[in-house]
């Protein structure tokens, strides 16, 4: 784990060597496009609890920034599960045990910002070495990161190996993975904070009390 940081650095040195600094470059367009993905499903849910539920996005919002924020901070929903709960319960107004079971629930197989990122990440570097994907192969990395999704444990970097395995199903070359290492940090607490709206999402629409 000490020489973590180097081995990646050195990755990311050849890979950039190879395919020249406009890949480093494009890394923040990659940024931008996951979280703007991220943004996207959040303003779904927001637009599911409005039109279901009748509450303001902003006050729904407000009243589980503890359990985004901690989502945010860890990347691991499962660590953030508590503070889930404790929103729901007493922040949501929702049942015990309406809370208790979907929240689990929901951190063991609600994994849709992982689907996001994986997806992301795959179009990033087929572009990074200029491979064309057809449509049978993009449905494929669509199917595979839902597919994966479900039932990933709740802790950070879980999907390197599903990623690893996807890439060389289509010819992209797993090195590449070094180039998404580097900020993967980052873009996997965006990914926690869909994973966990999404959780108490599913919990205020499914309960009767609210």
């Amino acid at each position: 784990m000490k020489i973590a940081p180097y081995a990646i650095f050195g990755m990311m040195t050849s890979v950039a060597a190879n395919t020249g600094l406009s890949a480093l470059q494009s890394m923040g367009l990659y940024i931008v496009t996951a979280f703007s993905g991220y943004a996207s499903f959040i303003l779904f849910y927001c637009f599911l609890i409005f039109i279901f539920k009748k509450i303001s996005p902003l006050a729904f919002l407000k009243k589980i920034i503890n359990p985004i924020l901690l989502a945010f901070s860890t990347s691991s929903s499962a660590a953030t599960m508590p503070i889930t709960l404790k929103a729901a319960e007493e922040e949501l107004k929702l049942s015990k045990s309406t809370a208790n079971f979907l929240i689990p629930l929901g951190t063991t197989i609600n994994m849709a910002g992982t689907a996001i990122w994986q997806t992301t990440a795959v179009m990033f570097l087929s572009q990074v070495y200029h491979i064309d994907l057809g449509f049978g192969e993009i449905a494929f990395v669509v199917a595979t990161s839902i597919g994966s999704a479900i039932g990933s444990p709740g802790v950070p970097g879980v999907g390197m190996g599903i990623l690893a395995v996807v890439l060389g199903r289509i010819g992209i070359p797993i090195e590449g993975i070094s180039l998404i290492l580097g900020v993967d940090r980052i873009v996997d607490m965006g990914c926690t904070v869909v994973n966990v709206v999404g959780d108490l999402t599913a919990a205020t629409l499914f309960d009767q009390q609210v």
